[in-house]
């Protein structure tokens, strides 16, 4: 790989911050203000990807998907409507809503081709980029619309696509850098193309991915993602009043964080980030004189307990099977199974007889199906007996040398008073300690945590 481009921020703005036309307006404020922000990238408009997923899904009525498609077209003529000399603009927005209409009709009419529902749902990122370019444009800011499926080369998984990594830099080279020398790129997140061409989406959430993916092959220095909140806390404040910002965190723990729930940054943005040595930076548009979180390789500070992390809707699936007593194989084949079935595990706890998985929806299919389908169940049954229990959360103690630690099991067991604890998990890893509750009682748990462990 070649030597860093220290010269080149990539920013990544999310769906809240291209919401509207004051939003995407603070969005050119920030480009402007940073000559070295050369690639930007986009998600779709606040709202846009939800009504999208539910037309690609083709169970809608034809009353629904005329609705949906009135909600979408309102969200970006809106936008539209607020800028100067928009008769070439209008003409490619109309064309993409066009688009949008024309795929999800044959998708309602029974079309189940993977392809057009990828397609579908590329289309709200598309509409972003094709805005925010002509604002910049109109601001004295040369920027040019680059269609990410250019270099973003992915396998033809269809609604959680895997980048092909060479592929993707040495396209980037041939196809990204020199646009980048002539003017600010802006493209678009979450979507690539495979092989023959055919649009591919990286799974919810995957701008981030996208960017980090992009910021990677470019040796870019910084990565800047840029959305509603002015970085990382030490707990999502909605949940804990009095939750702290964080100056600084190291990979390890920012991996940690949102692989167990800050939805801040997506589980998959820290790899590219490590393997390209980009820092990151996490910021508000809304208040980027706030600063943010920076995310480096090291940091100062390594405290015992950094923050707490809350994930719900948590999938509990137990196996059961007397093969499994003195006999070899049974989780190499259980694993292969939910290979197969493109689901990952989180945690994992075993007896004599069974084992018991956490599963969850984040990076899942863009769709938004349910992981514990009726084919994975049918294929399980030779091998086990399965238990399903839905609507469980998973807590994380985030900081460092947690598993050399002494007294941190008990600390953490003692701010849980009468509450269940269905898995607890520790010694993976020096940054985490995990454990599974009832999804009812999750908020309550965080908030009496927070108070004993992270309040000074």
């Amino acid at each position: 790989m070649n030597n860093q481009n220290t010269s080149l921020t990539v920013a990544k703005f999310g769906g809240t911050s291209v919401a509207n036309f004051e939003a995407i307006n603070r969005c050119v404020d920030i480009i402007e203000a940073d000559p070295t922000v050369r690639l930007v990238v986009v998600s779709a408009a606040a709202g846009v990807t939800n009504r999208l997923v539910e037309l690609s899904a083709g169970q809608v009525d034809l009353a629904r998907r005329q609705a949906l498609l009135h909600d979408i077209a309102a969200i970006e003529y809106a936008m539209l409507d607020r800028l100067e000399n928009r008769s070439q603009v209008a003409a490619e927005l109309d064309a993409l809503l066009a688009l949008m209409a024309s795929l999800s009709g044959r998708i309602a009419a029974g079309d189940g081709e993977p392809a057009l529902a990828d397609q579908l749902l590329s289309l709200g990122e598309r509409c972003s980029t094709l805005l925010l370019t002509e604002l910049l444009n109109q601001r004295g800011i040369a920027a040019g619309n680059f269609d990410v499926c250019q270099v973003m080369r992915t396998d033809d998984h269809f609604g959680r696509a895997s980048p092909q990594l060479a592929q993707l830099e040495s396209l980037c080279d041939q196809h990204l850098v020199p646009a980048l020398a002539a003017q600010v790129v802006v493209t678009q997140g979450f979507i690539g193309a495979d092989e023959q061409g055919r649009v591919t989406t990286l799974g919810r959430g995957g701008s981030d991915y996208s960017a980090a993916l992009l910021a990677q092959s470019l040796r870019a220095r910084v990565l800047a993602i840029w959305t509603d909140v002015d970085g990382i806390y030490s707990c999502d404040p909605r949940v804990v009043a009095d939750a702290r910002p964080i100056a600084e965190l190291s990979f390890n723990e920012a991996a940690e964080m949102a692989t167990f729930g800050s939805k801040i940054l997506h589980p998959a943005t820290i790899l590219p980030a490590v393997r390209g040595g980009c820092q990151v930076f996490v910021g508000s548009t809304y208040a980027p004189e706030k600063g943010g979180t920076w995310i480096r390789s090291e940091c100062g500070s390594q405290p015992v307990f950094r923050a707490l992390s809350l994930r719900r809707h948590q999938t509990l699936l137990t196996a059961h099977s007397l093969n499994m007593l003195h006999a070899q194989g049974f989780l190499a084949e259980l694993f292969a199974i939910l290979a197969r079935h493109r689901i990952s595990v989180d945690l994992i706890t075993t007896s004599e007889v069974s084992v018991a998985l956490t599963l969850d929806q984040t990076g899942s299919d863009s769709s938004g199906r349910s992981l514990v389908s009726q084919a994975l169940l049918d294929e399980l049954a030779p091998l086990c007996r399965v238990e399903v229990e839905q609507d469980l959360a998973l807590v994380a103690v985030i900081g460092n040398h947690i598993a050399k630690t002494s007294g941190i099991g008990i600390r953490v067991l003692e701010a849980m008073e009468d509450s269940n604890v269905r898995m607890f998990c520790q010694g993976a890893s020096a940054h985490n300690l995990c454990f599974l509750v009832d999804g009812n009682e999750a908020e309550s748990i965080v908030q009496r945590l927070h108070r004993r462990l992270l309040t000074k």
